[in-house]
């Protein structure tokens, strides 16, 4: 069926929902804390004709400033502060009505959680591994399906349905990760998506304080989050801001019209995010790009509606809190209301001043990525807050120099025109880098399943400046085409207990695949211990007959990096022309196979080839 929405729909809706909640459905936030930096807290909450009740309450420290009705009588509004004075405990927040049975809710104050290893940040040290939880690995079959969800059972042979994943499966393999030297791990949304078809990615979020049953509990999560802790891992959460499921309960039973962008009639973003960054783009174009929804089934939110506004930023804050979830990634960045975002990100980061954050800018041009960044580097004329990005630009670059024709700015070329670039961001070792990810090819396929230009690829992402992140099995040869996404969402073999091959075993996978990991866990585990390249200075050269050569330094190490383009002939490097960077260095050693190179004057690269190279006095 075709969704649609209105004002009828919004009238029609409200008097369905009403009919079904009960007298105090819930508050969120539930549960709050003391000593936050922002001392306001606005509870909303939800129940059949609660407007019509009165609200008293009384603790020490804790002070209800205002009670707000909206247009529909299922919610009010709380607005509390909570003073630097106020103590750990719970109080009685009661709703009466004359004649009506009264409703109580016990609310708690929590003390906050100090521990050193709880929103950390991940940085350039670090190594991302994405991956897609329902694809990943079941271990709780218990889990896979709900009598009293939308989308009943698992059913894998088919790319859009539920296979099963959960949290539990992919903590029974952080060993795996671990061992391949990944540092930190991002999930796609794990909060409750109940809508009725395809909703296994997480993007349409009809709850954003629980975590989907089919993935676990919220005690799970926060048990997941405190194991990779104690093992050195940290982890990065998903956020949506700009759209939710059409199944959620603000969505059906809004607490008012401006609660999403409402249009006569259906109406896609333009997904044009010219529309946003072009000075001499149309209002309407604009509005298009951010008020349009992105999908029939994902209502977009109005953030311009201060108490949208309140909703989300706290439900942000909370996770953060509750579970210690070290950075944040931000999809869909560019749809979102800039100004609003910029006052999310001051006020997450006033709480939280360690937390990384980085926004999901697909684009392939530089300008257009830095637009969207801290610092207003680009003339934006505001600040967002942004520390970074996903970097596509520099994704693009990579695929064009392993696979476009040299030309002026061409081939690789290309790679070497946008790191030159550089200039337009504040830092761009904050920008998350990236070969692939879940809306896009996979890069094996990307390069043709060349293993060759697969492991001069891997290497250059992996000695790169910024934050490097893998998608889930890239270190194993996953293939697939992004049309339709689904094939690149493939199950991780040997992820669940009826599977034939275990990929997660030496044993498990062919010999060329165990050569692709080995190659890729090198690397990863040099860097992890190379400052140079964590942290260290980029310097890059312009290529000749398709040669690019860049070097990553610091005071400890020097890494030199040689990538050949050429699909045929190896090529002889004179580097003499580098001797900025390479003066007072005699020799050389290859990281990948450890050999020795005694003469570091000519430099042999094989065709399609990156060698990465630690120089040595």
């Amino acid at each position: 069926m075709k969704f649609k929405i209105s004002l009828v729909f919004f009238l029609l809706l409200t008097g369905i929902a009403s009919a079904q909640i009960s007298d105090l459905e819930r508050i969120e936030p539930a549960f709050w804390w003391v000593g936050m930096k922002n001392p306001k807290l606005q509870l909303i909450v939800h129940g059949r004709d609660i407007a019509s009740r009165s609200v008293k309450m009384s603790y020490p420290g804790v002070m209800l400033v205002k009670i707000n009705k909206v247009e529909n009588p299922n919610y009010l509004f709380l607005d509390l502060e909570i003073s630097a004075q106020a103590k750990a405990g719970s109080f009685t927040i009661a709703f009466d009505k004359a004649g009506s049975q009264p409703l109580q809710y016990q609310y708690t104050l929590n003390n906050r959680d100090r521990s050193p290893n709880r929103a950390q940040g991940v940085t350039s040290k670090d190594v991302i591994y994405l991956l897609m939880p329902d694809r990943f690995s079941n271990g709780d079959p218990s889990n896979d399906s709900f009598a009293n969800m939308r989308e009943k059972g698992i059913h894998r042979d088919s790319m859009y349905s539920r296979h099963g994943g959960d949290i539990q499966g992919l903590m029974n393999h952080l060993d795996y990760l671990k061992d391949l030297g990944i540092t930190t791990i991002w999930m796609t949304p794990e909060v409750e998506n109940d809508e009725p078809h395809a909703s296994y990615h997480g993007y349409a979020v009809t709850n954003h304080y629980v975590t989907d049953p089919r993935y676990g509990t919220n005690e799970l999560y926060k048990q997941y989050v405190e194991k990779c802790h104690s093992m050195g891992l940290k982890v990065i959460k998903d956020l949506v801001h700009n759209h939710a499921g059409t199944e959620g309960w603000t969505i059906t039973d809004m607490p008012m019209k401006s609660w999403v962008h409402q249009w006569p009639k259906y109406t896609n973003s333009n997904f044009r995010y010219g529309a946003v960054t072009d000075p001499n783009a149309p209002e309407s174009d604009r509005k298009q790009m951010l008020d349009g929804w992105f999908d029939r089934r994902m209502a977009d939110m109005n953030e311009s509606n201060p108490y949208v506004q309140n909703y989300l930023t706290q439900n942000h804050i909370w996770w953060v809190e509750y579970a210690g979830v070290d950075g944040f990634r931000l999809d869909t960045y560019p749809y979102n209301d800039p100004v609003y975002m910029a006052d999310w990100a001051q006020k997450v980061k006033a709480e939280f001043p360690h937390l990384s954050i980085f926004g999901e800018v697909l684009d392939n041009q530089v300008a257009n990525e830095a637009f969207f960044m801290q610092g207003n580097t680009v003339n934006r004329g505001f600040d967002t807050h942004l520390p970074g990005v996903t970097d596509a630009a520099l994704k693009d670059a990579i695929n064009e120099a392993l696979n476009g024709k040299e030309s002026w700015d061409g081939g690789v070329n290309k790679l070497y025109v946008t790191l030159a670039q550089d200039f337009m961001y504040q830092n761009p070792m904050r920008n998350c880098i990236f070969l692939d990810n879940h809306d896009m090819s996979r890069f094996y396929s990307v390069v043709g399943e060349d293993f060759n230009k697969y492991k001069a690829g891997m290497a250059i992402l992996l000695t790169m400046r910024g934050i490097p992140q893998l998608y889930y099995g890239d270190e194993i040869l996953m293939a697939g085409v992004s049309n339709p996404d689904g094939l690149v969402r493939s199950d991780f073999a040997g992820g669940w207990p009826d599977d034939k091959v275990n990929k997660f075993t030496a044993e498990g996978r062919t010999e060329k695949e165990n050569e692709a990991f080995n190659y890729v866990r090198t690397l990863i585990r040099y860097r992890n211990s190379t400052t140079a390249l964590q942290t260290g200075r980029l310097m890059q050269y312009i290529p000749q007959r398709g040669v690019y050569v860049y070097f990553r330094y610091d005071t400890q190490k020097t890494v030199m990096v040689i990538y050949n383009s050429d699909v045929k002939d190896s090529k002889d490097l004179k580097t003499d022309r580098f001797a900025e960077r390479m003066s007072g260095f005699k020799t050389a050693t290859n990281i990948v196979t450890n050999e020795t190179l005694s003469d570091i004057n000519t430099i042999n690269i094989p065709a399609k080839t990156t060698l990465v190279l630690e120089l040595k006095k």
